[in-house]
């Protein structure tokens, strides 16, 4: 509802802030955590990252490192069993969106009971999480902030989205030193994705001052540090601006809402298996020239956040030079020019864009679709 807000009650931003774990999972009474990573040789050494940081604190812990991309029921299943089996009472996501919502996952299932798809939706949860911290390895899902969890169903491939303020972490982190070693293909994804949440947050119907607020200066930081942190990885002043940068605009869309931007992004992570965030930049010019009908003068204003635009141009003038400027943007980054470049077919069209019609994150877009057939043409503008 506009004018509630929903985030964690502690926020760490600050280099080293990995350290200071063990200290808040004190204050939060745990005394052996689950932490949650992603898969491989990555996750491994993340979690132990964590594990050492608990140790120095006298707080056990175990390291399931076990969430793969667009994380799945099975691997919510998997952790649950091993939070129980190991007695634990915290649970720590170290990673970037994947590992965040499958701890989210695990925490729902291990306070609520069941199964996840039947939490599917807003707010039907009874029972809050476990003490819960989310230390952020991506400046871009801002999953560490958000009420919110997408997961796939590992039998149809569906994505489930859970909406539940229960969701939200007791602290999160974000260190821009755990930052500097993401690749620039990574840095490019993430910090595209944190820009659609900040965009589709400022144009969503349940915006208000303060999400505009934290919008609005997400998207400045994204244009003035993302380039700066793709080219020179470990330029710590431009990781730590876009902590900052994902943070806000995670902060932003948790409570005002999304788009069509992402109810066409899960599908098609859902069917092929794609990088979320490259398919939010992809189809983000599209969405955006889609409500710029209704939304000039809010597109025009991100122009101007983004640095292109003039306020002795029209607001029409200004919404495409915000449109233009992401397209700029994309190749600065080399995202794919199109879905199709990413091995999206044309014939699965139809079927995707009737999932899209139904996916919770567009029903805030400010410019609604009349049929499946518009939805469609949103996919088709971005091939």
């Amino acid at each position: 509802m506009p004018g509630t807000y929903y985030m964690p009650g502690v926020n760490l931003i600050h280099r080293g802030a990995l350290q200071d774990v063990g200290a808040w999972a004190s204050n939060l009474g745990g005394t052996k955590a689950l932490i949650v990573a992603s898969m491989g040789s990555t996750g491994q050494e993340q979690g132990r990252m964590v594990a050492d940081v608990l140790e120095r604190s006298s707080i056990a812990s175990v390291v399931y490192a076990g969430a793969g991309p667009n994380p799945t029921d099975a691997m919510v299943v998997t952790g649950v069993q091993l939070y129980g089996d190991e007695h634990c009472d915290l649970l720590v996501a170290i990673g970037g969106g994947s590992a965040m919502d499958c701890a989210k996952g695990i925490g729902l299932i291990v306070t609520n009971g069941g199964t996840v798809d039947q939490y599917e939706g807003e707010n039907k949860a009874s029972r809050r999480l476990p003490p819960f911290i989310t230390v952020n390895t991506t400046a871009g899902t801002g999953s560490e902030v958000t009420s919110v969890a997408v997961l796939t169903d590992s039998r149809t491939h569906h994505k489930m989205t859970i909406k539940d303020w229960r969701l939200t972490a007791d602290v999160s982190v974000n260190d821009a030193q755990l930052m500097v070693s993401m690749p620039p293909a990574l840095t490019a994804a993430t910090g595209m994705d944190a820009l659609s949440h900040a965009i589709e947050a400022y144009v969503a119907t349940n915006a208000t001052a303060l999400t505009d607020s934290l919008a609005y200066e997400a998207i400045t930081l994204v244009c003035q540090w993302l380039p700066r942190a793709f080219d020179k990885g470990d330029d710590i002043a431009a990781r730590h601006g876009m902590c900052n940068a994902a943070f806000l605009a995670g902060l932003a869309f948790n409570n005002s809402g999304l788009g069509y931007v992402h109810a066409l992004s899960h599908p098609l992570t859902g069917k092929y298996g794609l990088p979320h965030g490259v398919l939010n930049a992809v189809l983000l010019p599209a969405v955006m020239r889609w409500n710029s009908v209704l939304v000039g003068s809010r597109m025009a204003k991100i122009a101007v956040a983004m640095g292109v635009g003039h306020p002795w141009r029209t607001d029409r003038e200004n919404a495409e030079k915000a449109i233009a400027g992401v397209e700029d943007l994309n190749r600065r980054l080399r995202i794919p020019p199109g879905l199709s470049a990413m091995g999206v077919r044309e014939a699965d069209l139809p079927e995707l864009a009737e999932q899209a019609m139904e996916e919770l994150v567009g029903k805030t877009n400010p410019r609604q679709v009349a049929s499946a057939e518009q939805m469609q043409r949103l996919y088709l503008d971005s091939m």
